[in-house]
Formats: structure tokens, sequence, C-alpha cells
């Protein structure tokens, strides 16, 4: 018998993202113009065509996607759902290159790209798929007391512009 097997793969970390697609082979070549992703691997296809597995490496980190096989319990895609509970972050170096890449690339803006009270420059898009990604860049090291007192001035100007 061959050496120990590692338990998670190299490249892979311990908690991995797997997306449910209506159109898998499209958000494929969507992350790659969006989010500079590279697939790894081949693209493992069903015999109706069908994307059955793939994986994109994004950064340092790895998702899986396929497309949605409805019914037997399985998940659904966000666009069949009308919703997603998931949002996918991304840190990079150069946060408004990304945001602006992704929207050019067919990304919706939900969070307008800002400085935010807590030291990162943040945004979030929503993908042509249904996906929500927010996108970021940390600009700032905070003191918890100085995060605190943000975090109590952000939500109090946030109650004075609902009023």
């Amino acid at each position: 018998m061959a050496g120990k097997v590692k338990a998670v793969p190299e490249g892979m970390h311990t908690v991995t993202p797997h997306l449910v697609i209506k159109g898998a082979e499209k958000a494929i070549e969507f992350y790659k113009k969006a989010f500079g992703a590279e697939q790894k691997g081949g693209v493992f296809k069903m015999p109706d065509g069908k994307v059955g597995h793939a994986e994109l490496k994004i950064g340092d980190s790895v998702i899986m996607l396929a497309d949605e096989f409805p019914g037997g319990g399985r998940p659904s895609s966000p666009q069949t759902l009308g919703s997603t509970s998931v949002v996918l972050n991304i840190y990079v170096d150069d946060v408004d290159k990304l945001f602006n890449q992704a929207v050019s690339s067919g990304a919706t803006v939900t969070m307008p790209l800002a400085n935010q009270f807590w030291g990162d420059r943040y945004g979030q898009v929503k993908d042509p798929f249904g996906h929500a990604w927010a996108l970021g860049q940390h600009v700032e090291d905070l003191a918890p007391a100085e995060m605190e007192k943000r975090a109590t001035e952000a939500m109090a100007q946030s109650r004075g512009q609902g009023a």
C-alpha cells in the first residue's frame, strides 16, 4: 500500500464552496473573465451535456461547481430559488479593479464599493447566475474600541437616513 493519503487534498482548504448553477458552462467562462478564475483540470460532463463537476481557483481558493440536477433532494440554483442565502467573499490587492472587472463582465452591483467602518474597501455584486459576491480589500487595521465606535456611528447614521 502506498503512503498515507492526505485527508484534505493538496491545494484545498477545509471548507470549499460548491456552487449549484443553472448554466454552469457559461458560469465557468464568466468567473474566468470577472474574477480571473483559473480552471483546475477538466470539466466532468454528464451524458446529457450538463456539468457534473468542475473546479476553479480564484486567488488561493478553490470553488467547485456543477449544473443543477432537479429532484432527488439535490440543491437548486439561486435562479430556480429566486434568491440566495450565501455571499462568497473575495479579498484582493486592488478591489477597485476587480469590482469594475466583475461589473463590466455582467455582474450587477448590489452594494456600491466604498470604504467601510470595519477597515475594508468593500462592495457586493450579484453574478448573472444569482450568486452573491462580496469584493474587498483590507485597507486599515483597527483596535476593537475604534471598531466599536465606528460601528455605533455607522448604525446611528443609517437609522437617521431611514427616517
